[in-house]
């Protein structure tokens, strides 16, 4: 696929990942763009189709796989998610870096793509702060808890076999954040030099 190469961001729930997402968009508007995925959950309270996820039925989405639209998909507590292939285009086509925050299903699925993107796993400093910022939360019951933070650890483990280009530990925000931006430097500059000179 031409044009920028996407970021794929990968972390348990509850490590900051969206809100070091939202400070990068901030900061850099007009060079990040989410690269929205589907999903056949229903939407939460506030969440927006189209913005947040595109919210389809599972017969919709089967068939998009089936058909070969999807660059991944899982499925995560009876739900599929996943990303297309149009979805990506249509962010490289502005000229713009995608962001993809996939578990690490998804990004196993995506390094057997021709996708390159460069690989950012966001990890805490211990499962014990993990726990904590999700009990904090107050939005998991205590089965679903359990479950994210067997993920967490199992995806920890993963982390540290080659996979990412990046990995951040997310102990304070700031530092993590300065990372992020220092790992991505490069690929900021290049939209801003083709965008000065469009």
């Amino acid at each position: 696929m031409a044009g920028h190469r996407p970021v794929v961001f990968n972390g348990p729930s509850g490590v900051g990942k969206t809100t070091l997402l939202k400070m990068l968009m901030e900061e850099y508007d007009g060079v990040f763009c989410k690269i929205v995925a589907h999903t056949t959950r229903d939407p939460r309270p506030g969440e927006v189709n189209g913005k947040d996820y595109h919210f389809v039925t599972r017969e919709v989405m089967e068939a998009g796989i089936a058909k070969g639209d999807f660059i991944a998909s899982t499925e995560f507590s009876g739900n599929m998610y996943g990303t297309c292939k149009a979805a990506v285009q249509a962010v490289q086509a502005k000229n713009l870096i995608g962001t993809l925050d996939i578990d690490m299903q998804g990004v196993q699925n995506i390094k057997r793509t021709d996708l390159k993107p460069l690989y950012v796993s966001i990890q805490p400093p211990s499962m014990a702060v993990l726990e904590k910022r999700l009990r904090d939360r107050n939005t998991e019951s205590e089965e679903s808890l359990q479950k994210r933070l067997k993920a967490a650890k199992e995806d920890k483990e993963l982390s540290k076999e080659g996979l990412f280009d990046v990995i951040i530990i997310n102990d304070n925000l700031e530092d993590a954040y300065r990372q992020l931006k220092d790992a991505l430097l490069e690929e900021i500059n290049k939209v801003k030099k083709v965008n000065m000179s469009s």
